[in-house]
C-alpha cells in the first residue's frame, strides 16, 4: 500500500516481557522456512487461511493453534479493531537480512503491515525509500511496502517481529498517521488474564472473474506509475503503446463482464484476453518501470493483475 511516507510510528507499547515469554514458549515446529526460502528467515504462521499451515491469501483467515495458546498476542492484534488478514511471526538469524525489494503483488495494493517488534537490538535496521529506523521492542509501526525497502540483522541474536497484515479501519489510519503525541501520552496496553480476546479476520474468497470496475482501478494505478528506465523518444512511444494497451485490455474486458457475468461463464474467453495482452505487452514493456520503485512494468502487471483475474477453476 502506497503511504504518504516511508514510515510511521503508531503511538501505543506493549508488554515486551509477556509478548517475549509467549513467543518463547512457541515448539520448534511451529517454526518453518520463508515462503520465498530466504536464507536466515522462518516464520510461526498465526492468521492463516483457515488456521493451516499455508501461506495463501485467499480464502476465510483463522487463528492458527500457535495464536490459540498465545493469549496476549491475541489481545494485542484484537486491540487495533481492524480485520485481519495473513499474519506471523517473522524471524530473521543473526546477520541474515531481507533482500532489498518491492512488494507488487495483488495482496499488497489495499493491504499494510504492521510491525510489532518482539525480539530485537539496536543492529537491526529496516530501511525503506533511503530512510533507515530501529524499531524497538514492544513497539508498532507501518511502512510503505510499495517503495522499495530491505532489512539488516547485524547483531548476533534472532530478531523477531510480530507482523499482521489489515486493509486498516478509518480510525486505524487516522490512529497510525495522524500527529503522534509525546510519548509519554502514549496508550500501553497490559495483559489481561481475563480478556477473551475475539478477531476479526478476512473472509478472502476469490471471485471467479475479477470485476471490470477493479480491474480498471488496478490498471489506471499501474499506468500512473509507469514511466522509462532511460529517457529516450522510442522509449517514451513505447510507454505510450504499453498505456494504450492496457486502455484497450480494460474496454475488452469490461465487454467480456457484460457479455458472460463474473461468475465463471465465458471463462475461455476471458484467457484468451489475458494471454493475448500478456503477448502484446512484451516487446513493449523493456525498459518500462513504476515511477516510485523501478521494479519492471512486466513483472507489476503479471503479479498485481493478470495473475489475479480469474480464480483457479
Amino acid at each position: 500500500m502506497k503511504l504518504s511516507q516511508p514510515f510511521f510510528h503508531l503511538p501505543v507499547l506493549f508488554d515486551v516481557t509477556r509478548l517475549q515469554a509467549e513467543v518463547a514458549a512457541l515448539p520448534t515446529e511451529a517454526w518453518v522456512s520463508h515462503p520465498d526460502s530466504l536464507p536466515g528467515n522462518s516464520a510461526a504462521r498465526l492468521i492463516s487461511a483457515k488456521g493451516a499451515e499455508t501461506d495463501s491469501v485467499h480464502g476465510q483467515m483463522l487463528p492458527t493453534p500457535w495464536l490459540k495458546a498465545m493469549p496476549y498476542v491475541r489481545q494485542v492484534l484484537a486491540g487495533f479493531g481492524v480485520v485481519w488478514s495473513r499474519s506471523r511471526l517473522m524471524r530473521l538469524a543473526p546477520g541474515a537480512g531481507v533482500p532489498e525489494h518491492a512488494d507488487t503483488n495483488y495482496h499488497w495494493h489495499t493491504r499494510v503491515r504492521v510491525h510489532i517488534p518482539v525480539f530485537t537490538n539496536e543492529a537491526v535496521r529496516f530501511h525503506c525509500d533511503g530512510q533507515a529506523v530501529h524499531m524497538a521492542a514492544g513497539e508498532a509501526w507501518i511502512f510503505d511496502n510499495w517503495r522499495r525497502h530491505h532489512v539488516e540483522n547485524g547483531s548476533g541474536e534472532a530478531r523477531i517481529h510480530l507482523v499482521a497484515d489489515t486493509t486498516g479501519t478509518a480510525a486505524f489510519w487516522q490512529f497510525a498517521t495522524g500527529q503522534i503525541p509525546p510519548r509519554n501520552q502514549w496508550r500501553t496496553l497490559a495483559f489481561n488474564p481475563l480478556a477473551n480476546s475475539q478477531l476479526l479476520t478476512e473472509t478472502n474468497e476469490r471471485a471467479p472473474v475479477m470485476p471490470a470496475a477493479e480491474v480498471q482501478w488496478l490498471v489506471d494505478d499501474l499506468r500512473a506509475e509507469l514511466t522509462v528506465a532511460i529517457d529516450t523518444p522510442e522509449a517514451r512511444t513505447r510507454a505510450q503503446r504499453f498505456s494504450l494497451l492496457l486502455e484497450s485490455f480494460v474496454q475488452d474486458w469490461r465487454q467480456l463482464c457484460a457479455l458472460h457475468g463474473t461468475s465463471g461463464q465465458g471463462r475461455a474467453e476471458f484467457l484468451r484476453l489475458i494471454g493475448a495482452v500478456h503477448e502484446a505487452s512484451l516487446p513493449l514493456a523493456n525498459g518500462l518501470v513504476m515511477r516510485a520503485n523501478d521494479i519492471g512494468a512486466l513483472n507489476v502487471l503479471e503479479r498485481r493483475v493478470l495473475q489475479h483475474l480469474l480464480a483457479d477453476s
